[in-house]
């Protein structure tokens, strides 16, 4: 029997989440699909992958693009990639390492 693996959470993930995992995540924060609240964290992740799911129907009406979004989805996406994006490169995280690195 294999132990279910368990998501650390955003802010416990590489460099503040900056994975696809953490991507799912702040994009459910954008759609209001999550609280800015919840990290995920003790998630497994087979209910990421439900996540996913619905972030992916909501990106389909915008066709996937940041700029298609409404302006409050626009102004939230923006804020939210902007805080997750300055706090990585706290982290030491730089846009030139692979997400292995």
């Amino acid at each position: 029997m294999h132990a279910r693996k368990i998501y650390p959470g955003i802010h416990n993930d590489r460099y503040g989440g900056m994975t696809d995992i953490g991507k799912i995540i702040r994009d459910a924060w954008v759609f209001d699909l999550l609280p800015e609240t919840e990290t995920c964290e003790g998630w497994d992740y087979g209910r990421i992958e439900q996540l996913y799911d619905q972030v992916h129907r909501a990106w389909d009406a915008h066709g996937h693009l940041a700029s298609r979004l409404p302006p409050e989805l626009r102004a939230r996406h923006e804020r939210i990639y902007a805080a997750a994006l300055q706090r990585a490169r706290e982290l030491g995280w730089s846009a030139e390492l692979g997400e292995d690195d």
